[in-house]
């Protein structure tokens, strides 16, 4: 059985609705062309019989061949270059953006169509196409349909996708079509593979030359009305572009990764669905969004995440919520062998039932964040939703939680999220005279209070010198590096610059990689970012600048980041490409530009 690709070889494009994934191997071994969260046509990514659409070379990866790649700038349209004994030649790779589409127009009618653009560059090279869809993440094989045109249909369960090449005519195999043909220098031949539902509307028909010069115009127009001016800039600015790649326009929700089930160890069964929209990473992405784009995006995530929480009662609000604000995302297994042995595959995802205490807080902080957009006063909805997530925490922050690491063990008082607790009341305060005549700040504050002695009594650990992962632990958690974020204590008092001396000793390793515990089995990159923020609050910004530039190193060829590092091999892990690790670099970037911001 074939070995998956390394996750660093992937790269990443998007038409703001879905996402595929693309090897330097040139196979597309990930997409899921209904929306991010939806099934696979293409799943190799997470088993070798799922389904991939291979357009490379013959014999690439051989004696004398080389490959090159990059996006076309501020763009998430892949160039790669292979280069062969016989010549050299491109395969551009863009999923469609629709016909017009400019700035904030953007994915939101994404025809669910996949362009490869192959251009001979030099000599003559011999070209092999190796198209094998399995829908319904590898449980369906297609029957396969050549058409007048020379196209090929496959169709199977609720999938419809049609394959076209120029010039070529494509000649149905059993469950694939296979096809050689040679390219030379200053040859074209474009490519679309077209996704249609079975009982809807028939698959677009698109000019693929014409439809990746289209896109690449919609890209370029997007970032021209984006700006960002602090350091960094390329790196903030590929961050932003990620970003603005797995944010599912049509609602404004930023998905945590394009992939599920990427393990966070080889071999391992920590392998989780991130194809949501997270609460608790809500503040910081909203950060991110407004420092490297713009305050639309901001906005527009915001008010899908008060649309999906809806009015709030006694349970809990969830911590993840569906692209569109489904609540119920309930998970379940799936049959495949996984990456690299890695088992199980998940599909749907069960932190949505935990109690988390942290989530009401990173919603105020949003609040407190667009406070100036939102109005003096309060009203309706907005109102109601602030006033339930304070009374929230000020009814349950006494109760342990799972914390944000969402373990799945028993649940436990952990120090992350009491903070949160103390920022959400601390903020709600501050907030208190656009709420009304319900609002009680003088009551809100003496819970806020309460909750920051406990934190200073019950979080920190005289005996090693430190804040810890949970109340009464003697574990280190790198989670403890958020007290200075949140403003729950400067990063220059001592016990907190304790606390990051014993992190970086016990959690850290000489490259500027973070565990989150003693026994993470890898560097989790956003820990390192906050590492980064804490330094520069502390006064000590050319630590902070050498930490961020290795960090950054981590990223791969074409500056995408997965969730984790493998501390042996330096490979990446965990789902890809991580809103989170994209977050946290656009955030420390912004931090080392401006100290006392946010």
């Amino acid at each position: 059985m074939e070995q998956q690709p390394a996750i660093s070889d992937y790269g990443f494009l998007s038409d703001s609705r879905s996402g595929a994934l693309v090897g330097k191997d040139g196979s597309i071994d990930w997409w899921c062309p209904h929306r991010f969260d939806g099934a696979s046509v293409f799943g190799r990514l997470l088993d070798p019989r799922a389904g991939h659409f291979r357009l490379a070379p013959v014999g690439v990866g051989g004696p004398g061949c080389r490959v090159e790649r990059a996006y076309r700038p501020d763009t998430l349209v892949l160039r790669t270059v292979h280069h062969t004994p016989h010549g050299s030649v491109a395969v551009t790779d863009a999923l469609a953006a629709q016909v017009g589409a400019r700035a904030h127009e953007l994915g939101m009618n994404s025809p669910a169509v996949l362009i490869r653009v192959v251009e001979g560059l030099s000599g003559r090279v011999r070209m092999a196409l190796d198209f094998a869809p399995r829908p319904e993440y590898g449980l369906l094989t297609p029957y396969l349909h050549e058409q007048p045109d020379g196209g090929v249909l496959a169709g199977a369960g609720p999938v419809v996708l049609v394959l076209h090449a120029d010039g070529l005519r494509l000649r149905a195999g059993i469950d694939r079509v296979t096809h050689e043909f040679e390219v030379s220098a200053g040859q074209v031949v474009g490519m679309d593979v077209a996704f249609g539902a079975a009982y809807g509307d028939p698959p677009a028909r698109l000019d693929p030359v014409a439809t990746l010069a289209e896109t690449v115009r919609a890209w370029e127009a997007y970032r021209e009305s984006h700006r960002y001016s602090g350091r960094y800039p390329d790196l903030v600015r590929q961050s932003a572009t990620v970003l603005t790649g797995l944010t599912y326009a049509r609602s404004g929700a930023v998905a945590a990764a394009l992939t599920t089930s990427l393990p966070e160890r080889i071999g391992g069964d920590r392998n989780y669905d991130y194809r949501y929209s997270w609460l608790r990473d809500f503040s910081l992405t909203m950060r991110a969004l407004w420092v490297a784009a713009c305050p639309d995006e901001a906005s527009r995530l915001f008010a899908w995440a008060t649309r999906s929480i809806g009015r709030i009662g006694d349970d809990p609000v969830p911590v993840l919520f569906g692209l569109e604000g489904e609540r119920d995302i309930s998970e379940h297994h799936c049959r495949l062998r996984g990456y690299r042995d890695s088992r199980p595959v998940r599909i749907g995802n069960d932190a949505w039932l935990q109690r988390q205490l942290d989530v009401p807080g990173e919603v105020i902080s949003a609040v407190w964040q667009l406070r100036d957009y939102l109005g003096a006063t309060f009203e309706g909805e907005l109102q109601e939703m602030v006033l339930g997530l304070t009374e929230q925490v000020v009814a349950t922050w006494q109760l342990p939680d799972r914390g944000m690491w969402e373990t799945r063990g028993e649940e436990r008082h952990y120090l992350s999220s009491k903070v949160i607790c103390w920022q959400t009341l601390d903020l709600a305060v501050g907030l208190a005279d656009r709420l009304g005549e319900r609002a009680e700040p003088r009551r809100w504050a003496g819970v806020r209070d309460e909750i920051r002695d406990a934190v200073l009594r019950e979080g920190w650990n005289d005996r090693i010198g430190a804040f810890t992962g949970a109340f009464g632990s003697a574990e280190l958690d790198a989670s403890a590096l958020i007290l200075p974020v949140a403003h729950f204590l400067p990063a220059t008092d001592p016990r907190m610059r304790s606390t990051m001396a014993m992190v970086e000793r016990e959690l850290g390793t000489d490259d500027g990689l973070l565990r989150r515990w003693s026994t993470d089995p890898a560097g989790f990159l956003m820990c390192s970012f906050w590492l980064v923020e804490c330094l520069v609050m502390a006064g000590e910004s050319q630590r902070a600048e050498a930490l961020f530039e290795r960090v950054a190193g981590y990223a791969n060829d074409v500056g995408l980041f997965s969730e984790q590092i493998d501390l042996r091999t330096g490979d990446q892990l965990g789902n890809t490409p991580q809103a989170l690790s994209h977050v946290g670099l656009i955030n420390a970037a912004w931090r080392l530009t401006e100290p006392d911001s946010y």
